[in-house]
């Protein structure tokens, strides 16, 4: 290749004939030159890299005293692959310093060296990805270009990794059996430099690399009737398909072409567990309980009414997740409730699925965004016998204990307008016990037990009574808790 033959001087020649930056070191420069070929090699840009060869090796010729070489021995000529008809142009590769080449779509713009110098576009953008850790970009996003008007097109481009590459590869732990964490994969968005994109798979996407097709996440089911069934479109792997050598890699995506526009990139990742994902969790991004107690305070402050009561704030120790009992209590610091999910089962559910949506408000909660809160932690050791805590004004708190029984009870008004007896058990089941268990706790405590004395009494005082069966079931639970004191 004669652009990798040139020096320092003569990149930045080329460079600046066709307006764009000559600063950076001399890989910088290549890496430049040669995207320059592959994108905008128009016959005036070829015609002064020739000029810049001939002439740097005429001079060296001259001054060694020997002949002009046709061409350097150790380069390879862009001429034979250089066809202004041909569906893309070819570059090779030959240096040490370069990661990867791409095989692109050659897009001819005359009369380009007389343009003026080009204004630098925004690049593509791709959202980070918690469950993917970017070690190198082999790729940047780059938009694929339809070349003629049929609906089905292709977009090859090689590649080839360096040794340092191949040994993250090689050296990685397996996820599974066949499955690498570090890997080589395709990323695919909308053509937009707005704001960071997230993926998204242009229709009829196929991915073959080498000689093999790559698979694509499939749709998720839908189950609501005239609902198109939803794509989960996530980085491809690439690597168990790949040649882990000096070998160059042939990537083809088949992708159809309705209008919108897509751009694609390549990226050298290490795929991440849940597991790992919680515990950088656990190390960074614990909440101090004193933190979490004056964002307690300043809720009730500044919204009392927002919540159940007006003087508290009631928090559910149970995870809305899973609807088991709170392990690692986490939510988004962007979210506006006290209220927390288990982390574990978050994280979980989105390594399969990833959504990063707030089970409590269904607003985003990404990952960065998440806080283990330090109170709620503290709270659930101390407060094993309780399914649901008050955070008061004062930032105390207190559990609320059977509040499932008491607002799930049908019996619970008839009790209330059926307590009206005359042994003064009214006080009693109204207060709280040694436990602090309201009269509710006594219902669920003496469903299943009755002694023969306590039958008697409630024979004595349905006699006194005129409500019927209903004082009698209501004289049960308060001899219970006459007994159980």
């Amino acid at each position: 290749n004669m652009v990798m033959s040139f020096r320092v001087s003569d990149l930045q020649m080329l460079l600046g004939f066709v307006g764009r930056s000559k600063s950076g070191l001399k890989h910088e420069l290549v890496t430049r030159a040669l995207q320059l070929v592959q994108f905008d090699c128009s016959p005036e840009v070829f015609k002064k890299i020739k000029e810049l060869y001939e002439t740097r090796y005429a001079k060296k010729s001259s001054e060694a005293g020997q002949p002009q070489p046709h061409r350097s021995p150790e380069a390879l000529s862009i001429h034979p692959s250089y066809d202004r008809g041909s569906t893309f142009a070819k570059t090779s590769i030959s240096a040490t310093n370069i990661d990867y080449q791409v095989l692109s779509y050659g897009k001819y713009l005359n009369g380009l060296g007389r343009l003026p110098p080009k204004a630098v576009k925004p690049e593509v953008r791709l959202v980070k990805l918690p469950f993917y850790t970017t070690l190198d970009e082999l790729l940047k996003p780059t938009e694929l270009v339809p070349q003629n008007s049929e609906k089905l097109q292709e977009s090859p481009c090689i590649f080839a990794l360096t040794p340092r590459q191949v040994e993250l590869i090689r050296n990685s732990r397996e996820l599974q059996p066949g499955v690498k964490s570090v890997q080589v994969v395709l990323r695919i968005c909308y053509t937009d430099t707005s704001s960071p994109q997230e993926d998204q798979y242009p229709p009829n996407i196929a991915v073959k690399v080498n000689h093999s097709y790559c698979s694509v996440p499939g749709y998720y089911p839908s189950n609501k009737p005239g609902v198109e069934p939803k794509r989960p479109c996530r980085p491809i792997n690439l690597t168990h398909l790949m040649y882990l050598s000096a070998a160059t890699n042939r990537i083809t995506v088949t992708w159809g072409n309705y209008g919108k526009s897509y751009s694609v990139g390549l990226y050298l990742v290490r795929q991440m567990t849940s597991a790992e994902l919680l515990q950088r969790l656990k190390t960074i991004g614990i909440k101090h309980p004193e933190l979490c107690k004056a964002l307690v305070k300043e809720k009730l402050r500044l919204d009392p009414d927002s919540e159940i009561a007006t003087t508290g704030v009631r928090v559910s120790l149970i995870c809305p997740l899973v609807k088991m009992r709170l392990s690692v209590p986490c939510r988004a610091e962007t979210c506006a409730h006290l209220q927390c999910f288990d982390a574990v089962f978050y994280l979980q559910m989105n390594e399969k699925k990833p959504t990063w949506m707030c089970p409590v408000c269904d607003k985003p909660a990404p990952y960065d965004q998440l806080i283990i809160d330090g109170l709620l932690s503290k709270i659930l050791t101390e407060c094993e016998d309780a399914d649901e805590i008050e955070y008061l004004v004062d930032g105390s708190w207190c559990p609320i204990r059977a509040e499932k029984e008491r607002s799930c009870s049908p019996q619970c008004p008839i009790l209330v307008l059926g307590s009206s007896d005359v042994n003064g058990l009214l006080p009693t089941p109204n207060g709280n016990g040694e436990n602090g268990k309201a009269a509710a706790d006594v219902v669920d405590l003496t469903l299943d037990s009755s002694s023969s004395e306590e039958e008697e009494e409630e024979e004595e005082e349905e006699d006194d009574d005129d409500e019927g069966p209903q004082p009698k079931r209501r004289c049960s639970y308060e001899k219970g808790l006459v007994s159980a004191c």
